[in-house]
Protein backbone atom coordinates (compact mmCIF):
# COMPACT_ATOMS: atom_id res chain seq x y z
CA UNK A 1 0.00 0.00 0.00
CA UNK A 2 2.61 2.53 0.13
CA UNK A 3 3.12 4.20 -3.27
CA UNK A 4 -0.69 4.34 -3.29
CA UNK A 5 -1.68 7.78 -3.99
CA UNK A 6 -5.59 8.79 -3.24
CA UNK A 7 -6.76 12.15 -5.42
CA UNK A 8 -9.41 13.70 -4.47
CA UNK A 9 -11.03 16.59 -7.17
CA UNK A 10 -13.38 19.17 -6.42
CA UNK A 11 -16.22 20.70 -8.37
CA UNK A 12 -14.71 23.16 -10.35
CA UNK A 13 -12.27 20.73 -11.63
CA UNK A 14 -15.34 17.93 -12.97
CA UNK A 15 -17.45 20.96 -13.62
CA UNK A 16 -18.16 20.05 -17.24
CA UNK A 17 -16.29 17.85 -19.98
CA UNK A 18 -12.91 19.94 -20.88
CA UNK A 19 -12.90 19.67 -17.15
CA UNK A 20 -12.89 15.86 -16.64
CA UNK A 21 -10.35 15.20 -19.56
CA UNK A 22 -7.65 17.44 -17.74
CA UNK A 23 -8.60 15.22 -14.65
CA UNK A 24 -8.14 12.19 -16.59
CA UNK A 25 -5.36 13.45 -18.06
CA UNK A 26 -3.78 13.49 -14.99
CA UNK A 27 -4.68 10.39 -13.44
CA UNK A 28 -3.37 8.72 -16.17
CA UNK A 29 -0.04 10.71 -15.46
CA UNK A 30 0.90 8.63 -12.66
CA UNK A 31 -0.37 5.07 -12.26
CA UNK A 32 -0.45 5.55 -7.99
CA UNK A 33 -3.65 7.51 -8.38
CA UNK A 34 -5.30 4.26 -7.75
CA UNK A 35 -8.25 5.61 -5.44
CA UNK A 36 -9.68 8.87 -6.88
CA UNK A 37 -12.52 10.75 -5.17
CA UNK A 38 -15.06 13.44 -6.99
CA UNK A 39 -16.82 16.16 -5.92
CA UNK A 40 -20.32 17.20 -7.88
CA UNK A 41 -19.69 19.60 -10.42
CA UNK A 42 -19.38 22.96 -9.20
CA UNK A 43 -19.94 26.27 -11.06
CA UNK A 44 -18.60 26.93 -14.81
CA UNK A 45 -18.82 30.53 -14.80
CA UNK A 46 -20.17 32.83 -12.32
CA UNK A 47 -23.94 32.73 -12.91
CA UNK A 48 -24.05 29.57 -13.05
CA UNK A 49 -24.91 27.08 -10.17
CA UNK A 50 -23.69 24.09 -8.38
CA UNK A 51 -25.11 21.12 -8.96
CA UNK A 52 -25.42 20.02 -5.07
CA UNK A 53 -26.98 23.59 -4.26
CA UNK A 54 -29.38 22.55 -7.01
CA UNK A 55 -30.25 18.94 -5.86
CA UNK A 56 -31.18 20.81 -2.41
CA UNK A 57 -33.33 23.05 -3.73
CA UNK A 58 -35.24 20.26 -5.40
CA UNK A 59 -35.61 18.71 -2.02
CA UNK A 60 -36.65 21.90 -0.78
CA UNK A 61 -39.01 21.86 -3.18
CA UNK A 62 -40.23 18.64 -2.81
CA UNK A 63 -41.02 18.52 0.75
CA UNK A 64 -43.32 21.46 0.15
CA UNK A 65 -44.95 19.26 -2.11
CA UNK A 66 -44.45 21.47 -4.94
CA UNK A 67 -42.93 20.90 -8.29
CA UNK A 68 -39.08 20.46 -8.68
CA UNK A 69 -39.24 19.44 -12.13
CA UNK A 70 -37.44 23.08 -13.85
CA UNK A 71 -34.83 22.80 -11.54
CA UNK A 72 -33.91 18.88 -11.80
CA UNK A 73 -34.01 19.31 -15.45
CA UNK A 74 -30.95 22.27 -15.37
CA UNK A 75 -28.80 19.50 -13.35
CA UNK A 76 -29.91 17.01 -15.57
CA UNK A 77 -28.94 18.68 -18.42
CA UNK A 78 -25.12 19.09 -16.68
CA UNK A 79 -24.88 15.63 -16.69
CA UNK A 80 -25.91 14.75 -19.88
CA UNK A 81 -23.83 17.41 -21.29
CA UNK A 82 -21.22 15.66 -19.71
CA UNK A 83 -21.58 12.30 -21.01
CA UNK A 84 -22.72 14.01 -24.45
CA UNK A 85 -19.11 15.24 -24.22
CA UNK A 86 -17.02 12.54 -23.58
CA UNK A 87 -18.95 9.75 -25.58
CA UNK A 88 -20.14 7.54 -22.85
CA UNK A 89 -21.97 4.19 -22.95
CA UNK A 90 -23.63 5.30 -19.61
CA UNK A 91 -27.52 5.38 -19.48
CA UNK A 92 -27.45 8.22 -17.60
CA UNK A 93 -31.16 8.99 -18.22
CA UNK A 94 -32.29 5.97 -16.72
CA UNK A 95 -30.11 6.37 -13.39
CA UNK A 96 -31.30 10.49 -13.20
CA UNK A 97 -35.05 9.32 -13.25
CA UNK A 98 -34.58 6.71 -10.83
CA UNK A 99 -33.36 9.76 -8.43
CA UNK A 100 -35.89 12.02 -9.40
CA UNK A 101 -38.37 9.45 -8.41
CA UNK A 102 -36.46 8.77 -5.18
CA UNK A 103 -36.87 12.52 -4.40
CA UNK A 104 -40.68 12.79 -5.72
CA UNK A 105 -41.01 9.98 -2.91
CA UNK A 106 -39.81 12.08 0.16
CA UNK A 107 -36.14 10.84 -0.11
CA UNK A 108 -34.08 12.83 3.04
CA UNK A 109 -31.82 16.06 2.16
CA UNK A 110 -28.52 14.55 2.52
CA UNK A 111 -29.49 11.75 0.29
CA UNK A 112 -30.60 14.68 -2.47
CA UNK A 113 -27.53 16.41 -1.46
CA UNK A 114 -25.51 13.25 -2.03
CA UNK A 115 -26.59 12.54 -5.64
CA UNK A 116 -24.28 15.63 -6.70
CA UNK A 117 -21.22 13.10 -6.04
CA UNK A 118 -22.87 9.99 -7.00
CA UNK A 119 -24.31 10.60 -10.43
CA UNK A 120 -20.67 12.52 -10.96
CA UNK A 121 -18.52 9.49 -9.76
CA UNK A 122 -20.76 6.95 -11.91
CA UNK A 123 -19.46 9.05 -14.70
CA UNK A 124 -15.98 9.24 -13.86
CA UNK A 125 -15.60 5.73 -13.35
CA UNK A 126 -17.39 5.17 -16.96
CA UNK A 127 -14.92 7.51 -17.91
CA UNK A 128 -11.95 6.46 -16.66
CA UNK A 129 -12.42 2.39 -16.29
CA UNK A 130 -11.94 2.02 -12.62
CA UNK A 131 -14.38 -0.03 -10.62
CA UNK A 132 -17.29 2.56 -8.27
CA UNK A 133 -17.37 2.19 -5.38
CA UNK A 134 -20.24 4.00 -3.21
CA UNK A 135 -19.29 5.21 -0.22
CA UNK A 136 -22.36 4.52 1.91
CA UNK A 137 -20.71 0.75 1.92
CA UNK A 138 -17.58 1.98 3.30
CA UNK A 139 -18.02 5.37 5.54
CA UNK A 140 -20.55 4.47 8.57
CA UNK A 141 -22.15 7.26 10.75
CA UNK A 142 -24.33 6.28 13.78
CA UNK A 143 -27.91 7.24 14.62
CA UNK A 144 -26.56 10.40 15.72
CA UNK A 145 -25.26 10.99 12.85
CA UNK A 146 -21.62 10.79 14.12
CA UNK A 147 -19.03 9.71 12.37
CA UNK A 148 -17.74 5.43 13.22
CA UNK A 149 -14.23 6.35 12.51
CA UNK A 150 -12.80 2.48 13.30
CA UNK A 151 -15.72 0.98 11.42
CA UNK A 152 -14.84 2.56 8.76
CA UNK A 153 -11.22 2.27 8.64
CA UNK A 154 -12.07 -1.36 8.97
CA UNK A 155 -14.18 -1.39 6.23
CA UNK A 156 -12.19 0.91 3.86
CA UNK A 157 -9.26 -1.52 4.33
CA UNK A 158 -11.15 -4.62 3.46
CA UNK A 159 -13.43 -3.69 0.64
CA UNK A 160 -10.57 -1.86 -1.27
CA UNK A 161 -7.64 -3.91 -0.82
CA UNK A 162 -8.53 -6.16 -3.59
CA UNK A 163 -9.33 -3.01 -6.06
CA UNK A 164 -6.39 -1.87 -8.03
CA UNK A 165 -8.23 1.07 -8.78
CA UNK A 166 -11.21 2.78 -7.94
CA UNK A 167 -13.74 5.96 -7.77
CA UNK A 168 -15.30 6.69 -4.56
CA UNK A 169 -17.67 9.54 -4.34
CA UNK A 170 -16.99 12.24 -1.82
CA UNK A 171 -19.12 14.01 0.45
CA UNK A 172 -21.30 10.65 2.06
CA UNK A 173 -21.71 7.61 3.81
CA UNK A 174 -24.63 6.10 5.78
CA UNK A 175 -26.06 4.92 8.84
CA UNK A 176 -25.61 0.84 9.17
CA UNK A 177 -29.66 1.29 8.16
CA UNK A 178 -28.40 2.70 5.02
CA UNK A 179 -29.66 5.91 5.31
CA UNK A 180 -27.52 8.40 3.79
CA UNK A 181 -25.53 10.83 5.63
CA UNK A 182 -23.61 13.78 4.66
CA UNK A 183 -20.47 15.61 5.98
CA UNK A 184 -21.03 19.57 6.13
CA UNK A 185 -20.04 21.31 2.78
CA UNK A 186 -17.06 20.51 1.33
CA UNK A 187 -16.79 16.74 3.13
CA UNK A 188 -15.18 15.46 0.30
CA UNK A 189 -12.13 16.80 0.99
CA UNK A 190 -12.88 14.39 4.41
CA UNK A 191 -13.75 11.52 2.44
CA UNK A 192 -10.33 11.67 0.89
CA UNK A 193 -8.66 11.47 4.05
CA UNK A 194 -10.71 8.70 5.27
CA UNK A 195 -9.83 7.05 2.43
CA UNK A 196 -6.11 7.61 2.46
CA UNK A 197 -6.13 6.56 6.28
CA UNK A 198 -7.92 3.54 5.71
CA UNK A 199 -5.81 2.59 2.67
CA UNK A 200 -2.12 3.97 4.42
CA UNK A 201 -1.53 5.78 1.36
CA UNK A 202 1.52 7.45 0.79
CA UNK A 203 -0.08 10.56 -0.13
CA UNK A 204 -3.39 12.57 -0.18
CA UNK A 205 -3.65 14.86 -3.05
CA UNK A 206 -6.13 17.51 -3.17
CA UNK A 207 -7.39 19.36 -6.40
CA UNK A 208 -8.89 22.65 -7.06
CA UNK A 209 -8.82 25.64 -8.77
CA UNK A 210 -5.72 27.10 -6.79
CA UNK A 211 -2.27 26.23 -6.66
CA UNK A 212 -1.98 25.52 -2.85
CA UNK A 213 -2.22 28.56 0.07
CA UNK A 214 -0.81 31.68 -0.22
CA UNK A 215 1.03 33.44 2.39
CA UNK A 216 -2.23 36.34 2.96
CA UNK A 217 -5.22 36.35 0.74
CA UNK A 218 -5.43 37.72 -2.70
CA UNK A 219 -8.22 39.84 -2.50
CA UNK A 220 -5.88 42.03 0.49
CA UNK A 221 -2.60 41.45 -0.82
CA UNK A 222 -1.35 41.50 -4.50
CA UNK A 223 0.29 37.95 -5.58
CA UNK A 224 1.13 36.56 -2.23
CA UNK A 225 3.82 34.37 -2.10
CA UNK A 226 2.40 30.39 -2.38
CA UNK A 227 3.10 28.48 0.66
CA UNK A 228 4.99 25.22 -0.54
CA UNK A 229 5.34 23.61 3.08
CA UNK A 230 2.74 23.66 5.92
CA UNK A 231 2.44 21.86 9.39
CA UNK A 232 -1.21 20.32 10.12
CA UNK A 233 -1.07 22.36 13.02
CA UNK A 234 -0.52 25.83 10.99
CA UNK A 235 -2.73 24.92 8.55
CA UNK A 236 -5.70 24.54 11.66
CA UNK A 237 -4.31 28.32 12.68
CA UNK A 238 -5.17 30.02 9.26
CA UNK A 239 -8.49 28.11 8.62
CA UNK A 240 -9.88 28.90 11.68
CA UNK A 241 -9.03 32.44 11.22
CA UNK A 242 -10.72 32.28 7.50
CA UNK A 243 -7.82 31.06 4.82
CA UNK A 244 -9.95 28.85 2.09
CA UNK A 245 -9.05 26.18 0.12
CA UNK A 246 -9.47 22.73 2.42
CA UNK A 247 -11.96 21.28 4.93
CA UNK A 248 -10.86 21.88 8.33
CA UNK A 249 -11.84 18.54 9.27
CA UNK A 250 -10.17 16.99 6.73
CA UNK A 251 -6.70 16.85 8.17
CA UNK A 252 -7.23 14.80 10.85
CA UNK A 253 -7.85 11.31 9.34
CA UNK A 254 -4.27 11.49 7.71
CA UNK A 255 -3.00 13.25 11.05
CA UNK A 256 -3.13 10.01 12.46
CA UNK A 257 -0.61 8.45 10.29
CA UNK A 258 1.18 10.91 9.37
CA UNK A 259 0.02 11.23 5.49
CA UNK A 260 0.84 14.20 3.98
CA UNK A 261 -1.80 16.42 2.09
CA UNK A 262 -0.66 17.85 -1.39
CA UNK A 263 -3.07 20.93 -2.87
CA UNK A 264 -2.93 20.99 -6.42
CA UNK A 265 -3.99 22.92 -9.27
CA UNK A 266 -6.52 20.87 -11.60
CA UNK A 267 -5.83 23.30 -14.33
CA UNK A 268 -1.90 24.14 -13.74
CA UNK A 269 -1.20 20.29 -13.08
CA UNK A 270 2.92 21.40 -13.30
CA UNK A 271 2.65 23.87 -10.42
CA UNK A 272 4.21 22.14 -6.79
CA UNK A 273 0.94 23.08 -5.04
CA UNK A 274 0.96 23.25 -1.24
CA UNK A 275 2.23 19.92 1.17
CA UNK A 276 0.54 19.86 4.39
CA UNK A 277 2.82 17.70 6.86
CA UNK A 278 3.12 16.11 9.53
CA UNK A 279 3.89 18.47 12.75
CA UNK A 280 7.22 17.12 14.13
CA UNK A 281 8.67 16.61 10.08
CA UNK A 282 9.13 20.04 9.37
CA UNK A 283 11.73 22.27 10.20
CA UNK A 284 10.96 25.59 11.24
CA UNK A 285 12.18 28.50 8.84
CA UNK A 286 12.51 31.09 11.55
CA UNK A 287 10.12 33.21 10.02
CA UNK A 288 5.93 33.53 9.26
CA UNK A 289 4.34 30.65 7.46
CA UNK A 290 1.21 32.79 6.42
CA UNK A 291 -1.21 35.82 7.59
CA UNK A 292 -4.84 35.61 7.78
CA UNK A 293 -8.25 37.48 9.28
CA UNK A 294 -11.70 37.77 9.87
CA UNK A 295 -13.60 41.18 10.55
CA UNK A 296 -16.67 41.59 12.94
CA UNK A 297 -16.09 40.85 16.39
CA UNK A 298 -17.28 41.95 19.79
CA UNK A 299 -15.07 42.66 22.70
CA UNK A 300 -16.66 42.99 26.14
CA UNK A 301 -14.46 44.27 28.47
CA UNK A 302 -15.17 42.81 32.23
CA UNK A 303 -13.49 45.52 34.60
CA UNK A 304 -13.50 44.84 38.52
CA UNK A 305 -10.83 45.81 41.58
CA UNK A 306 -8.59 42.57 43.06
CA UNK A 307 -10.82 40.78 39.88
CA UNK A 308 -7.87 38.11 40.04
CA UNK A 309 -8.33 37.07 43.96
CA UNK A 310 -11.83 36.32 43.89
CA UNK A 311 -12.28 32.54 43.12
CA UNK A 312 -14.96 31.63 40.36
CA UNK A 313 -14.90 34.76 39.02
CA UNK A 314 -13.39 33.62 35.53
CA UNK A 315 -16.54 30.43 35.84
CA UNK A 316 -19.31 33.30 36.09
CA UNK A 317 -18.27 35.26 32.97
CA UNK A 318 -17.96 32.37 30.78
CA UNK A 319 -21.15 30.63 32.61
CA UNK A 320 -23.34 34.14 31.03
CA UNK A 321 -22.11 33.13 27.67
CA UNK A 322 -22.39 30.08 27.79
CA UNK A 323 -26.09 29.66 28.63
CA UNK A 324 -26.80 32.81 25.96
CA UNK A 325 -25.62 29.92 23.55
CA UNK A 326 -22.27 32.42 22.34
CA UNK A 327 -19.03 31.08 21.61
CA UNK A 328 -15.93 32.41 23.18
CA UNK A 329 -13.04 33.33 20.65
CA UNK A 330 -10.53 34.80 22.91
CA UNK A 331 -9.89 35.54 26.34
CA UNK A 332 -7.37 38.17 27.09
CA UNK A 333 -6.97 39.43 30.49
CA UNK A 334 -5.33 41.97 33.17
CA UNK A 335 -4.96 41.84 36.54
CA UNK A 336 -8.64 43.85 37.68
CA UNK A 337 -9.77 42.99 33.83
CA UNK A 338 -10.93 40.27 31.19
CA UNK A 339 -12.08 41.00 27.32
CA UNK A 340 -14.41 38.26 25.97
CA UNK A 341 -13.97 38.68 22.18
CA UNK A 342 -16.76 36.76 20.18
CA UNK A 343 -18.05 36.73 16.04
CA UNK A 344 -20.95 39.88 15.88
CA UNK A 345 -22.92 37.01 14.28
CA UNK A 346 -23.44 35.01 17.46
CA UNK A 347 -24.14 38.14 19.67
CA UNK A 348 -27.54 38.57 17.37
CA UNK A 349 -28.64 41.43 19.99
CA UNK A 350 -27.98 40.06 23.17
CA UNK A 351 -25.51 42.47 24.49
CA UNK A 352 -27.94 44.05 27.25
CA UNK A 353 -29.42 40.30 28.43
CA UNK A 354 -25.28 39.53 29.16
CA UNK A 355 -24.12 42.99 30.30
CA UNK A 356 -27.51 42.71 32.83
CA UNK A 357 -26.45 38.93 33.48
CA UNK A 358 -22.50 39.71 33.80
CA UNK A 359 -24.00 42.49 36.47
CA UNK A 360 -26.04 40.43 38.47
CA UNK A 361 -23.61 37.35 38.79
CA UNK A 362 -19.95 39.13 38.71
CA UNK A 363 -20.46 42.24 39.83
CA UNK A 364 -18.45 44.20 38.22
CA UNK A 365 -16.83 48.16 38.28
CA UNK A 366 -17.36 48.35 34.69
CA UNK A 367 -18.73 46.82 31.16
CA UNK A 368 -17.77 48.28 27.86
CA UNK A 369 -18.43 46.84 24.64
CA UNK A 370 -17.27 47.30 20.68
CA UNK A 371 -18.11 45.67 18.12
CA UNK A 372 -15.89 46.98 15.67
CA UNK A 373 -13.03 44.67 16.06
CA UNK A 374 -10.99 42.68 13.35
CA UNK A 375 -8.52 39.43 14.14
CA UNK A 376 -5.40 38.67 12.09
CA UNK A 377 -3.65 35.61 12.91
CA UNK A 378 0.25 35.63 12.23
CA UNK A 379 1.23 32.27 11.64
CA UNK A 380 4.63 29.94 11.48
CA UNK A 381 6.62 27.49 13.42
CA UNK A 382 8.56 27.82 16.26
CA UNK A 383 8.57 31.52 15.07
CA UNK A 384 7.46 33.03 18.83
CA UNK A 385 10.95 31.34 19.66
CA UNK A 386 12.63 32.82 16.90
CA UNK A 387 13.99 36.64 18.12
CA UNK A 388 12.83 39.45 16.30
CA UNK A 389 9.67 38.35 14.82
CA UNK A 390 7.28 40.19 17.08
CA UNK A 391 8.66 43.29 16.95
CA UNK A 392 8.97 43.02 13.17
CA UNK A 393 5.41 42.46 12.96
CA UNK A 394 4.40 45.22 15.67
CA UNK A 395 6.71 47.58 13.42
CA UNK A 396 5.10 47.22 9.92
CA UNK A 397 1.59 48.19 11.74
CA UNK A 398 3.08 50.76 13.20
CA UNK A 399 4.93 52.64 10.61
CA UNK A 400 1.37 51.60 8.22
CA UNK A 401 -1.03 53.57 11.12
CA UNK A 402 -2.26 50.59 12.34
CA UNK A 403 -3.85 51.09 15.72
CA UNK A 404 -3.30 48.05 18.02
CA UNK A 405 -6.14 47.11 20.14
CA UNK A 406 -5.37 43.31 21.65
CA UNK A 407 -2.19 41.10 21.26
CA UNK A 408 -2.20 37.41 22.26
CA UNK A 409 0.24 34.84 21.87
CA UNK A 410 -0.34 31.58 22.33
CA UNK A 411 2.02 28.92 23.98
CA UNK A 412 1.97 26.50 20.79
CA UNK A 413 4.68 28.62 19.34
CA UNK A 414 2.49 28.97 16.42
CA UNK A 415 0.64 32.36 16.28
CA UNK A 416 -0.01 35.70 17.31
CA UNK A 417 -3.44 37.17 17.44
CA UNK A 418 -3.65 40.91 17.07
CA UNK A 419 -7.20 42.47 17.48
CA UNK A 420 -7.03 45.84 15.36
CA UNK A 421 -10.12 48.03 14.25
CA UNK A 422 -12.20 46.95 11.08
CA UNK A 423 -11.55 49.59 8.99
CA UNK A 424 -7.95 48.97 9.47
CA UNK A 425 -7.84 44.97 8.82
CA UNK A 426 -6.49 45.34 4.97
CA UNK A 427 -3.75 47.39 5.77
CA UNK A 428 -2.73 45.50 8.79
CA UNK A 429 -2.10 42.14 6.77
CA UNK A 430 -0.91 44.46 3.56
CA UNK A 431 1.61 45.85 6.10
CA UNK A 432 2.85 42.58 7.84
CA UNK A 433 3.17 40.70 4.58
CA UNK A 434 5.38 43.22 3.24
CA UNK A 435 7.53 43.13 6.06
CA UNK A 436 8.52 39.09 5.61
CA UNK A 437 7.08 38.33 1.98
CA UNK A 438 11.19 38.70 0.91
CA UNK A 439 12.04 35.95 3.73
Amino acid sequence: MKDIVVAKFGGSSLADKDQFIKVRDIIKSDKNRRYIIPSAPGKRHSRDHKITDLLYMCHQLASHGLNFDEVYSVAEERYMDICRGLNLNLNMDRILGEVKEEIKAGASRDYCGSRGEYLNGLILSSYLGFEFIDPKDLIVFNQRGQLEEEKTEQLIEEKLRGLDYAVIPGFYGAREDGDIVTFSRGGSDVTGSLIANGLGARLYENWTDVSGFLMADPKVVSNPRPIEVITYKELRELSYMGAPVLHEESIFPVKKKGIPINIRNTNRPKDIGTMIVDDKSHVSTGSITGIAGKKDFTVITIEKTLRNEEKGFLRKVISVFETNNIDIEHMPSGIDSISVIVSNAHMNGKFEKIREELRIYCNPDTISYDANMALIAVVGRGMIRTQGISARVFTAMKEAGVNIRMITQGSSELNIIIGIENEDFDTAIESVYKAFEND
